[in-house]
C-alpha cells in the first residue's frame, strides 16, 4: 500500500517551467521515482541536455564543467545519493561555482526501508557541513518557491544549494498492510 500525497501533478511541470525560466541547459540525474515526471520534461525538452549518471558525485563535477562552459545547471537526486557527494561537494566552495540540487528524500515521513533511514537523517547536516545553503520543501505549496529561492542563492551567491523535497510530499511506501 502506498501513502500518496494529495496533489503531486502539478508541481513537477511547475518545477520544469521554473528550469526553463532560470535558463538552466544541463539537467544531470541518477534514475529517481520522485523525479520521474521532471527527468522526462528535460529529457524531452531539445534545448535541456539531459544527462543520466550512475552516480551521484558525477553530477557535481557536470556542474563545475557546465558553469565553466557558460551553461547553468542543475542536479536532480535522491536523499541517499547526497552521501555519494560529500567530497566532490568541495568543489562549489572552492572555485565558487553554482551547484543548485533538487533532492527527493527518503528516510523521512513513514520511510519503510530502515537502511533508507540514516542518510535521510543525516541530508541536511551534511550537505549544510560542505558549505551547501539547504531548504525544505514539505508541502506541495512550497516546492515551486524554495526551488526558486534555491536557484536564485545558487546563481547570485556563487555556492552549492540545495533544496529537500520531503517524503510527506511525495509519499510513502509501505512493505504490506497497514
Amino acid at each position: 500500500m502506498d501513502m500518496a500525497p494529495a496533489d503531486t501533478a502539478g508541481w513537477p511541470g511547475e518545477l520544469f517551467n521554473l528550469l526553463k525560466t532560470h535558463d538552466i541547459r544541463q539537467v544531470a540525474f541518477v534514475p529517481d521515482a520522485g523525479h520521474s515526471h521532471l527527468i522526462q520534461r528535460c529529457i524531452d525538452d531539445p534545448d535541456i541536455k539531459a544527462i543520466s549518471l550512475t552516480t551521484e558525485e558525477e553530477g557535481i563535477g557536470l556542474m563545475l564543467g557546465a558553469w565553466l562552459g557558460g551553461q547553468k545547471s542543475v542536479l536532480l537526486m535522491q536523499s541517499s545519493g547526497v552521501g555519494n557527494c560529500i567530497n566532490m561537494l568541495s568543489l562549489g566552495i572552492l572555485h565558487r561555482t553554482p551547484m543548485p540540487m533538487i533532492v527527493t528524500m527518503r528516510g523521512d515521513f513513514g520511510e519503510f526501508n530502515p537502511a533508507q533511514v540514516p542518510m535521510g537523517n543525516a541530508t541536511q547536516t551534511v550537505l549544510e557541513a560542505m558549505g551547501t545553503l539547504v531548504r525544505r520543501a514539505d508541502h506541495v505549496s512550497d516546492i515551486v518557491p524554495t526551488v526558486d529561492a534555491t536557484l536564485r542563492m545558487a546563481f547570485n551567491t556563487f555556492r552549492p544549494t540545495a533544496t529537500l523535497i520531503g517524503q510527506r510530499v511525495l509519499g510513502a511506501k509501505t512493505f504490506g498492510k497497514d
